[in-house]
């Protein structure tokens, strides 16, 4: 009897392996993977094998080249982007689905939870009670999932199926200038286009103005442009800005037009009760995203969104009957795990083939319960606040976008020096060549802001006292360095 070669069993084993090597990355002790590249690079860009090394030699590679020179993003001091690394048991619940539900489909306890999981998050985020969800890749799919459902609507009310029969009509779709560069590639691949997307102004922090809304309708009432969706940020990526939903919302309705909130990054920050009442007028949404995947500590591939009709999402992405699966599932009568696919989520979105994502929001719920979600929340706002005073405190930083959740935007400043931005350029490369606290930067009304954002599991308030630490350290040493070098001359 032939065996295939791939190991297919023994998880206990080489799963504590890989805890071991896991656990020791953990540690942040490694250098950066580029300080020495030429090592794991000539170990590992090697001619396709003929012969393989086996699981233990697989390992082997993986504990000495591969996970030591990893990613910068899950370290405590990494405040880069809105993704981090996932928590202990989101990687656990990752494993468990890619063993035991290789799909979400079927009437089994990891179908359930993507139903369940979903409910959760809704009521946790207290979404409308007629919402529902489904689970996709991210921010992008998402956001791509909910126009989807938009452009449905708007053009079923004008008799025309554009899934079935393609977009016959300019359209527009109306989002604050500060919306995710999703929006308007959602656009382009729902076949709207990029400059469907009309880009509304917003105001001095970053959120939408409703005169502006109300003015960009007006100028379009004359067009043949058929009006599909307003998109409003529930914490945008940039600044981390709230829009003003309930106005947005209204004007929406007032118009006839779908109303999508972009939360997929900011929407659990309604846990904090400090900014709750900032998300009042959420109810109004048609539509809704988030992601686990920042926020939440789940592995990177796990967005939602929340339509109050998920029928309507059917029509828009179904693949109509497969010859493959016909007479392969019953709707009476079950007594099996694969009568029956269960619900059609592969129907209500682009992906047909996908993991248990449920199982792994259902474990970091289920961990730490609703209480541990606020707690993280409203630490990470806690730890923004805290670097927004610091930086008021000291006569060399400049706060250039003050919090609303955990992103802020701040600067060095020198009396001394022609080019701020320039300065604060080689600021964030000096930090982020040391290693210790790695923001990003982001531009705000023309100034070069150093931008970190809170949302690890991992970071803390020392983290974010580093990061303050870090910038002055960084300024000084380059304004001194470039002062001593004009005195010389």
């Amino acid at each position: 009897m032939n065996i295939d070669q791939a190991e297919c069993g023994n998880l206990s084993e080489l799963s504590a392996l890989l805890g071991q090597q896991l656990d020791a990355y953990l540690k942040f002790e490694s250098p950066d993977a580029m300080r020495h590249p030429e090592t794991w690079r000539g170990a590992l860009d090697r001619p396709l094998p003929e012969q393989g090394v086996g699981a233990a030699g697989v390992l082997s590679e993986l504990s000495e080249w591969v996970i030591p020179n990893g990613s910068q993003i899950p370290r405590p001091g990494c405040t880069s982007f809105i993704t981090t690394g996932a928590t202990t048991m989101g990687a656990l619940a990752t494993l468990a689905g890619a063993i035991a539900s290789p799909q979400r489909m079927g009437l089994t306890a990891f179908n359930l939870l993507e139903e369940v999981s979903l409910d959760w998050m809704a009521r946790m985020f207290d979404l409308p009670a007629d919402m529902k969800g489904v689970y996709s890749s991210g921010g992008s799919v998402a956001n791509l999932v909910a126009l989807g459902g938009a452009r449905q609507a708007a053009f079923e009310a004008i008799g025309i199926d554009p899934a079935r029969d393609g977009v016959s009509r300019p359209c527009r779709i109306y989002a604050s200038a500060e919306c995710h560069h999703s929006v308007q590639r959602a656009a382009a691949v729902l076949g709207m286009g990029r400059q469907s997307v009309c880009k509304v102004a917003t105001d001095d922090q970053g959120r939408m103005r409703p005169d502006a809304l109300k003015q960009r309708l007006r100028e379009d009432q004359q067009s043949d442009r058929l009006p599909v969706a307003v998109v409003a940020n529930a914490g945008s990526t940039n600044r981390g800005a709230i829009d003003p939903l309930r106005v947005i919302g209204d004007i929406a309705k007032a118009h006839g037009l779908w109303f999508h909130v972009d939360g997929a990054y900011g929407l659990p920050g309604i846990l904090d009760p400090r900014v709750a009442p900032l998300y009042d007028g959420l109810e109004l949404a048609d539509s809704t995203i988030v992601d686990p995947h920042k926020w939440l500590g789940a592995p990177v591939g796990i967005g939602a969104t929340y339509v109050r009709d998920r029928e309507l999402l059917n029509r828009a992405f179904t693949q109509e009957a497969a010859t493959y699966l016909e007479g392969s599932l019953i709707g009476e009568g079950i007594t099996h795990s694969m009568d029956n696919l269960g619900i059609p989520y592969a129907d209500m979105g682009v992906e047909l083939s996908a993991p248990a994502r449920g199982t792994v929001v259902w474990a970091l719920i289920r961990e730490i319960g609703l209480e541990g979600m606020r707690e993280r929340i409203c630490r990470h706002n806690d730890m923004a606040r805290h670097v927004a005073e610091r930086v008021q405190a000291h006569p060399n930083l400049e706060l250039v976008s003050a919090p609303t959740l955990s992103i802020i935007g701040f600067r060095y400043i020198d009396e001394n020096e022609p080019d701020l931005n320039e300065l604060n350029r080689k600021i964030h490369r000096r930090m982020v060549q040391r290693g210790n606290a790695i923001p990003s930067t982001t531009v705000v009304n023309g100034i070069l802001a150093i931008r970190p954002c809170f949302v690890g599991a991992r970071t803390t308030m020392k983290e974010a006292d580093e990061l303050v630490d870090e910038a002055l350290s960084a300024g000084q040493y380059l304004t001194t360095t470039t002062n001593k070098i004009a005195e010389q001359r």
